[in-house]
């Protein structure tokens, strides 16, 4: 049966993979380069369009620096990949990996680790709290 749809552990570990790609500053080409695939593999990998295979994913670890294990951190409770309708409609990412795996999300988690100053954190951390807290009240 042809599988038409995302699982979800497939696109957890693809969002793993991108995490770790954008925190490197490495582009889907370098990292396709690397792998001896085309850079559209690499986005199928990372949307997980495509499944990953161990061989693979062990290659991914060397390429990304990482242990196997990286891919898999983060999927605390198992994800049944078999839903009722034996495939899942949408990739069960938790909404804060969605995030930091993003463009956005590795370059302001960089900028903030930039800053040295734990005070100066701290005070940037309760600004953008309560920005946050404003925005919920107004929606």
């Amino acid at each position: 049966m042809p599988r038409k749809k995302h699982q979800a552990v497939d696109a957890f570990i693809g969002a793993r993979v991108r995490l770790r790609r954008l925190m490197l500053g490495m582009s889907q080409e370098e990292l396709s380069n690397q792998l001896g695939v085309t850079f559209q593999q690499v986005q199928k990998y990372e949307k997980g369009v495509n499944r990953i295979s161990a061989s693979r994913l062990f290659e991914l670890s060397l390429a990304l620096d990482v242990p196997v294990q990286f891919f898999f951190d983060g999927l605390d409770e198992p994800l049944d990949p078999y839903p009722e309708a034996g495939l899942a409609e949408e990739p069960l990412l938790n909404p804060y990996l969605d995030f930091v795996s993003s463009g956005p999300g590795v370059e302001l988690n960089r900028a903030f680790l930039e800053i040295s100053d734990d005070d100066l954190r701290r005070q940037l951390l309760s600004v953008v709290s309560n920005i946050a807290r404003v925005n919920r009240t107004q929606d």
